[in-house]
């Protein structure tokens, strides 16, 4: 058969067409040209190339993901400030997302209290502005690229209040966790009221059905306290990973970093 390009978004049952990058589509949509797919791995081999020597010199870092749709006045905003700045005392940088809501509150709160602040970004029409409390800010074009990033650097997560996002990132996460491609990560889920529902219908339904064990299950700490979330990953950080207080990773001329 003859290589056409694919349908629009719209036409493969995406309600929300405006929502996805071109080529993010395209990407997604089946096999293309030989010529189309070897540029896009070059496209995607750069994006990792640039997201590695970025993120190499930020130092030990801890991800907050979380709603872009919780305004400053909201009590999971004030949660996620509090929870940045306990992170940047503790001498973590937060990384987050980028964007508004839930990660501007931790890039904020990270900012005020004198810690360092990264932006991982996606282009997307509702996030593709990012906070203004950034030190660093990468933006990506795949969703995936992304997601390593927010992963590779991180020594522990953080899940406030969101939605599907946050729940496809705390998930992944806890996938790593459960079949050992990434050991020990603490995950913490912020805001009980919130998160409790979800593990209780775990509890009762996977659980119970043997599709998880107790152990997958005890990988979860729900807390409100961002004291006892930042104790936890400290606790982490330097008894299991054996992280120490240095100096940060010195940039090399020689590499053009």
């Amino acid at each position: 058969m003859m290589e056409t390009d694919p349908p629009p978004p719209e036409a493969l049952g995406n309600p929300h067409p405006d929502k996805a990058h071109p080529e993010e589509v395209r990407f997604l949509a089946g096999p293309q040209s030989r010529l189309a797919e070897f540029f896009r791995i070059l496209r995607i081999v750069w994006e990792f190339l640039r997201g590695f020597r970025t993120l190499h010199f930020v130092g030990p870092c801890v991800t907050v993901f979380g709603s872009a749709r919780v305004v400053d006045d909201h009590r999971y905003y004030a949660l996620a400030r509090e929870t940045g700045a306990e992170l940047a005392h503790s001498g973590f940088t937060v990384i987050t997302g980028g964007g508004p809501g839930v990660m501007e509150a931790a890039n904020r709160g990270a900012k005020e209290a004198g810690g360092r602040s990264v932006g991982v970004n996606i282009v997307l029409p509702e996030e593709q502005v990012t906070n203004p409390y950034l030190d660093v800010v990468l933006t990506f074009r795949y969703f995936f690229v992304r997601k390593v990033m927010l992963v590779k650097y991180s020594y522990a997560f953080i899940a406030m209040p969101g939605g599907y996002g946050t729940f496809d990132e705390i998930f992944e996460a806890a996938t790593l966790i459960q079949t050992g491609k990434i050991k020990d990560f603490p995950l913490i889920l912020m805001g009980v009221e919130f998160w409790t529902p979800l593990v209780e219908y775990m509890r009762a339904h996977l659980l119970a059905a043997g599709t998880i064990d107790q152990g997958d299950l005890s990988m979860l700490h729900l807390t409100d306290s961002s004291h006892e979330a930042a104790s936890i990953i400290r606790d982490a950080a330097i008894r299991k990973f054996g992280l120490k207080y240095a100096q940060p990773v010195r940039r090399r001329k020689v590499l053009g970093e």
